[in-house]
């Protein structure tokens, strides 16, 4: 099988030693995994607070959309310097810095007086946050071997979903008894405990120790920044990769930001109930990403392009299940369609995370991770719920919500041409 043999260069794998403790590289991935939780309900606790905040201060939902949009922007905008420095500097203190500064910026949001302070304090939100997906990811990677990529893509990303969950969840429980400031404060005192943690627990010595891959550039391959980095794009593999997986995020992002006032608006929920049955979605949604890694892992060790063929049926299927589950009356069935659409939303992060991990060097893994976080918040996280934002305000949210699934079928043609070149490239790859 092709990706057997990944490990020549895409990260090589090594002997354990008899000294390697293999505990550790479970803990390193709780921490990573803890503190993914917390980039995500940092991010999504205000969404949960939507209907307080429109209230309050007599905002549009363009404006609530683009104060949940502007975090995905700078995540965006900076996500590829941030985790190109990480992996030059130190991957273990760069993860300890942003989660400190995101951390500090949720608590601006809390003491936010109006609407330009609250859009401000998200966009520092944002900048804490780029980078640190690919960065923590690739930290993980580094103590495990190739084989559970897409497994770990996977289980690590389903973080930022569950993240959701209690950032929603739990902020909307904590706004609806102490006020939308206290949910905000809650979420950074939370990261701030694991910023230490992680600061105690996962250095760069101890993670060198337990590495499963060689990181330091092979000889004879070029040690030029620039050549590094076009490595990053050299094959139509990798670039339809960024695309497929952007363009699959823009249908899950908008659901996970509108979801809460959709059921507040046509269920005619009460903020705090709708923030729980919102994030019961967000829990199979994160079920979801994480079986589906789970499963890409299984299925591809017979073909190799088993794993794209696989995203784009996830592609196909959210979005043939959320038009239909939109379309449906306010009942038990509406939710069950919903939630199966849910399951699939995501699911396309662990193949798309391991198809680029597998196309580049262990040393450029942060790097090559962040590149895909670029297209998933340029082409979804940022524009997924502002453009969701602006069609409601003038075809209502359902209206917007029944339409916005169809941006997977985008997604699914670029996963599709991907297919057709994924071996070619994999080969070349590995003559290089």
């Amino acid at each position: 099988m092709l990706e057997e043999n990944i490990g020549s260069f895409a990260g090589r794998t090594v002997p354990v030693r008899a000294t390697q403790s293999r505990v550790y590289p479970w803990v390193v991935f709780c921490l990573m995994f803890g503190l993914m939780l917390s980039d995500y309900m940092s991010r999504q606790v205000l969404n949960a607070v939507f209907p307080q905040l429109k209230s309050q201060w007599h905002l549009t939902d363009a404006q609530l959309g683009l104060l949940s949009g502007v975090v995905g922007v700078m995540v965006g905008v900076l996500a590829f310097p941030v985790a190109l420095l990480a992996d030059r500097w130190n991957r273990m203190r760069s993860v300890v810095l942003m989660a400190l500064f995101w951390s500090i910026a949720t608590l601006g949001c809390g003491v936010a007086e109006k609407y330009g302070h609250m859009l401000t304090a998200r966009l520092l939100v944002g900048i804490g946050e780029a980078g640190y997906g690919s960065v923590g990811l690739a930290i993980i990677l580094s103590v495990f071997p190739a084989s559970m990529r897409a497994t770990l893509t996977g289980a690590f990303t389903s973080a930022g979903m569950l993240g959701s969950v209690l950032g929603i969840a739990a902020g909307g429980v904590v706004a609806a008894r102490f006020g939308w400031r206290t949910a905000f404060i809650a979420m950074a005192l939370f990261g701030l405990l694991l910023v230490m943690a992680c600061a105690v627990t996962v250095t760069e010595a101890r993670v060198k120790r337990h590495a499963r891959c060689q990181e330091s550039v092979p000889h004879g391959v070029s040690k030029s920044l620039p050549k590094l980095v076009k490595s990053l794009f050299c094959t139509p593999t990798l670039v339809l990769t960024y695309v497929g997986s952007g363009l699959q995020l823009f249908t899950a992002y908008a659901i996970i930001a509108w979801l809460p006032s959709y059921l507040n608006r046509y269920h005619h929920m009460a903020p705090a109930k709708a923030a729980l049955s919102a994030a019961v979605m967000l829990i199979v949604s994160g079920v979801g990403m994480s079986l589906c890694g789970i499963v890409t892992d299984w299925v591809a060790r017979k073909s190799a392009r088993s794993k794209v063929t696989l995203a784009i049926g996830y592609c196909f299927g959210s979005c043939v299940l959320l038009m239909i589950g939109m379309r449906m009356g306010p009942d038990g069935a509406q939710f069950a369609v919903l939630a199966a659409g849910v399951f699939l939303a995501a699911g396309t992060w662990g193949p798309a995370g391991a198809t680029a991990t597998n196309l580049v060097h262990a040393s450029m893994h942060s790097t090559a991770l962040a590149t895909l976080t670029l297209a998933n918040n340029l082409l979804g996280g940022a524009p997924g719920p502002y453009v969701t934002g602006m069609l409601a305000d003038r075809i209502g949210l359902l209206g917007a919500l029944q339409w916005i699934p169809l941006v997977s079928v985008g997604a699914a043609l670029a996963f599709a041409c991907a297919r057709v070149t994924y071996e070619r490239d994999l080969r070349r790859f590995q003559a290089t």
